[in-house]
């Protein structure tokens, strides 16, 4: 049985210029969850977080945006996406029952440190989704992203490259 020997030679590479190192990468997608409102007071209270994007992808007709959301419009996109795409979207953060229960002592879903963790967890979510090519494809995906009023009575589509 003859033995096999694993090639270890170095890949060569071209030499790294400062112009690579420290340019702007060739393609980026940050997308930020922050500054969480909450507005209104009794049942008709909820919380908004705001969505900035940045973006060199040519798919996205705006470089830049930031339009305020609030968790049912995240659970409308990932409903959107697992109808319409081929995508397998994450989970979102929980819905939180137990903090919405009277008498609980404290703020329930409007605590500083529940609101934190969710928009956390909000971030995770949509950088995930927003990552992946195929849902970058989707109408839905950019309205949510882009789009300051959400139309849920849209029709669904693909967008095409610019």
């Amino acid at each position: 049985m003859a033995d096999t020997v694993a090639d270890t030679r170095r890949l060569l590479s071209k030499p790294q210029n400062l112009n690579d190192a420290y340019g702007p990468p060739s393609n980026f997608l940050e997308i930020d969850v922050s500054n969480p409102q909450t507005i209104g007071v009794g049942r008709g209270r909820y919380t908004t977080y705001e969505v900035r994007l940045k973006t060199n992808l040519p798919i996205f007709k705006l470089k830049e945006s930031c339009v305020r959301r609030r968790y049912s419009d995240f659970e409308w996109l990932k409903s959107e996406l697992e109808r319409e795409s081929k995508v397998v979207v994450p989970p979102l953060p929980g819905k939180a029952f137990f903090r919405q229960l009277p008498f609980r002592g404290d703020e329930g879903i409007y605590d500083d440190s529940f609101i934190e963790e969710r928009k956390q967890g909000l971030e995770q979510f949509i950088n995930k989704v927003a990552g992946h090519p195929l849902a970058q494809n989707e109408r839905c995906l950019h309205m949510f992203l882009q789009d300051e009023i959400l139309d849920k009575n849209y029709t669904p589509s693909k967008i095409r490259h610019a």
